[in-house]
């Protein structure tokens, strides 16, 4: 069991759109996570112009590199491209991927809130042309509606994208799929639609691996407070491990969107890496 932990030094050192400085105290405030022997800290590389055009337009692509969020964004999608080679491939087990200026809000031609490139897009990409055609599955908790992550996966039949966010719907192939987490909620009742919409589909699914865009933005006084607490977060990732490890023999990414508390991001992140370098 190897868990990868992808963490570049430039997302502690600014105020990012929406998200802030969170990470200000990283990599020193998972430093007893990072000691455990099979876990394993890379520092990612930029994604390139060439596969990022292979997702997004020209134009889109013009104007990520004009931004001050560009580097932040490129390590970001580098870091999630080469973890999912790194899964797939078998070199590694499982994931978390720091992430800034990049995910879930970023389509084909457009972008915003935070996320100015897509991480999920240019990483299967890349991994379908290096092994082969591969069924992915795409877990969102972020407080928002993943619509960039929609808007590129839409019509792909082989990619499941389940989102919690605040309504219900059913899109494209029967593999779209919105849940309305319900705008007050609680670890109970939010863990348990999870259970409802999101494990039965992916077992039927039977994906190569999951991604999982980790959003704690949901926490008690963050920005898109949903009424979790922050013990809720590992719990969920447990939860989905372990589906993971039924499912495609365990192979699960986590890549961090939403929320700009960093006392909850210390505490969980930390917590997080300990759980996936847990022998099932």
């Amino acid at each position: 069991m190897t868990t990868g932990v992808f963490f570049h030094e430039v997302f502690s050192g600014k105020d990012w759109v929406i998200i802030g400085n969170k990470f200000q105290n990283f990599p020193q405030a998972m430093e007893d996570a990072l000691k455990l022997p099979n876990v394993k800290l890379f520092t990612p590389q930029k994604v390139s112009e060439e596969l990022l055009l292979k997702v997004h337009s020209p134009r889109l692509v013009e104007d990520l590199k004009e931004a001050w969020y560009y580097e932040g964004a490129s390590y970001t999608v580098g870091g999630c491209v080469e973890a999912v080679e790194k899964i797939v491939s078998g070199e590694i087990d499982n994931a978390l991927v720091f992430g800034v200026a990049a995910g879930h809000h970023a389509g084909h031609d457009s972008a915003w809130g935070g996320t100015y490139a897509s991480c999920a897009g240019p990483a299967f990409l890349n991994a379908r042309e290096r092994f082969g055609e591969t069924r992915f599955a795409i877990l969102d908790t972020d407080c928002h509606h993943g619509d960039g992550t929609r808007n590129i996966f839409l019509n792909d039949d082989k990619v499941l994208h389940v989102c919690f966010c605040g309504w219900s719907q059913v899109e494209g192939d029967g593999n779209k799929v919105c849940v309305d987490a319900g705008w007050e909620t609680t670890d109970e009742d939010y863990m348990n639609k999870v259970r409802q919409e999101f494990i039965p589909r992916v077992k039927d699914f039977k994906p190569r691996m999951i991604l999982h865009n980790l959003g704690h933005d949901t926490c008690q006084g963050d920005y898109g407070d949903r009424g979790l607490t922050p013990d809720f977060f590992p719990q969920l990732v447990r939860e989905i491990k372990q589906a993971a490890e039924e499912v495609c023999q365990g192979r699960y990414l986590i890549v961090t969107h939403g929320g700009a508390r960093a006392d909850v991001a210390e505490y969980i992140f930390p917590k997080i890496i300990e759980l996936l370098a847990e022998k099932g």
